[in-house]
């Protein structure tokens, strides 16, 4: 797994991991040359599901893109899937599968404040009766979906030939008028009221019936997908929300913004339970904002949440109603004399995922990302170099407001690798094994080991709250290094959960990658 005295990443043969060589796979809404990004286009949220046969990405617009796996198998006959080696299959490959619009920019009239449509996160819930379920959140509201698969029913015409014997058994001897009309009136199998009452005022019957006349045959060879609104849980939270996370009961899950963390069950929507609330008595106290939060993959009653002071703390719910006191505290000792005015702004967490395993935490702030392991609270086990060629620039950064950007992270689904986002649209996969030196630099394009020249990141928006920012102020766009070349950044990845397979948002394109 990742390193301890009980587990190791290296194999028995006492050889270390090799480093993996990462190539292009797919790239979904790619822009050519010149084009010019729309801001609802950009990719806010990426989120693989449990078992990696589905991807799901959320953009600034409030949209949900759904992409299923297909690994090139409907291209393939029933003989060649057959003869392929199972243990030398293809890697993961994906296609859109639907799209719909999961929110809607909105406005707090009691607050006179403008809610916007971006969507903040996105979880997969469990499958049930062959329908996708999944959260969506923006800074507001949370919404369950559900996706199933329909097929579009068509009924056939009826045909009869015309002939002399049935023409006479028409009024007038004019059957084509009452075909045509017969066959105007089928809907979904059935006659209009109008078709009927002519049926029974102008049509004659003959004797022996008509022998050609084939009934309507209901047919199906078109499948759409409908995504209902299932539940929408809204009114929970005074500050944007920043982090959504299924329980492993199958039945609940957390919800977090700046100051408290509500527990929700899935089927009510109007009620939920505040477990976490760090809010002061005078916010002139408040010292700290929640940035992350997740529950443990396996423990349905332990969770683990972020602070802008970079600390981590883990609580066991069945210690209290509500958990205002954690059970552990994950923190990293400051070195001596090494403190400044940027120390809290750059060890504020962005991100918190567990392994799959629970048995680590992976956290990235501003510099560098962390593993902790949750039997350790003293310490991370190791420490990876993110953005130490920024430590000199840090007034520039704070200036132009790019300090504040939130880098998400992941971990492989075996636990022996991490990657991580950065500036100019690289991201770095970093071996996490016990004396791995894994640390490979990428480029979210279709030539991927084409190194670029790391350089200082331009002007961004603000993406932590005030709050936490304690009073800082927008400077204007600095032009470092004499261009403003790198302004792409890649802050939103995800890892399959069982495959050596990332993908990554370069603004409003995805970009998947294999090894």
């Amino acid at each position: 797994m990742v390193p301890s005295s009980s587990s190791s990443s290296i194999p028995e043969n006492g050889q270390a991991l090799q480093t993996l060589e990462w190539r292009f796979s797919q790239v979904f809404g790619e822009r050519t040359a010149g084009e010019e990004v729309q801001e609802v286009d950009i990719i806010s949220a990426i989120e693989f599901d449990k078992y990696g046969e589905h991807l799901a990405t959320g953009d600034r617009g409030g949209r949900v893109v759904l992409f299923e796996r297909t690994d090139g198998r409907e291209y393939r006959s029933r003989k060649e899937i057959e003869r392929m080696d199972t243990s030398s299959s293809r890697h993961p490959e994906y296609r859109y599968k639907t799209e719909f619009q999961s929110h809607e920019p909105e406005f707090d009239y009691l607050k006179s404040l403008e809610i916007e449509e971006k969507i903040n996160k996105i979880r997969w819930c469990e499958t049930a009766n062959n329908a996708l379920f999944l959260l969506s959140t923006n800074d507001k509201t949370i919404k369950l979906w559900k996706v199933l698969e329909r097929k579009v029913k068509k009924v056939s015409e009826m045909n009869v030939e015309c002939s002399s014997q049935l023409c006479n058994g028409v009024l007038g001897g004019n059957l084509s008028s009452h075909t045509k009309f017969l066959n105007s009136g089928v809907v979904n199998g059935s006659l209009s009221r109008s078709t009927s009452q002519i049926l029974s005022d102008d049509f004659v019957f003959p004797p022996d019936g008509f022998p050609s006349l084939h009934l309507p045959t209901v047919y199906s060879n078109e499948i759409t997908y409908i995504a209902r609104c299932r539940k929408v849980y809204t009114h929970a939270h005074d500050y944007h929300i920043n982090s959504i996370s299924n329980n492993s009961d199958g039945e609940t899950y957390i919800s977090a913004d700046d100051l408290r963390i509500n527990l929700w069950n899935l089927e009510i929507s109007d009620q939920s339970f505040n477990i976490v609330d760090i809010k002061p008595n005078s916010m002139e106290d408040l010292n700290e904002v929640i940035t992350s939060a997740e529950f443990h993959p396996s423990h349905c009653n332990t969770l683990a949440y972020s602070s802008s002071k970079g600390t981590v703390r883990l609580i066991d719910m069945r210690e209290s109603a509500l958990c205002d006191r954690h059970s552990k505290l994950f923190e990293e000792p400051e070195s001596p004399g090494s403190g400044s005015f940027f120390t809290e702004i750059i060890a504020s967490i962005s991100d918190l995922k567990f392994s799959r395993d629970g048995r680590y935490m992976l956290t990235r702030d501003y510099m560098n990302i962390k593993l902790w392991d949750i039997n350790m609270e003293s310490a991370p086990v190791a420490t990876f170099r993110v953005h130490e060629y920024l430590r000199p620039r840090l007034c520039d950064l704070y200036e132009n407001d790019a300090i504040f950007d939130k880098f998400e992270c992941c971990l492989s689904g075996d636990g022996l690798r991490a990657a991580t986002g950065s500036y100019s649209n690289l991201f770095k996969v970093f071996g996490t094994g016990a004396g791995s030196e894994e640390a490979t630099t990428l480029e979210a394009s279709r030539t991927p080991n084409r190194r670029s020249v790391q350089a200082t990141p331009p002007s961004s928006g603000r993406s932590l709250t005030s709050f936490a920012r304690r009073g800082g102020r927008r400077g204007s766009d600095l032009d470092l290094n004499g261009a403003n070349a790198f302004s792409a950044k890649l802050l939103h990845l995800a890892w399959h959960p069982t495959a050596n397979l990332i993908a990554c948002a370069a603004s409003n394109s995805l970009y998947m990658y294999y090894a």
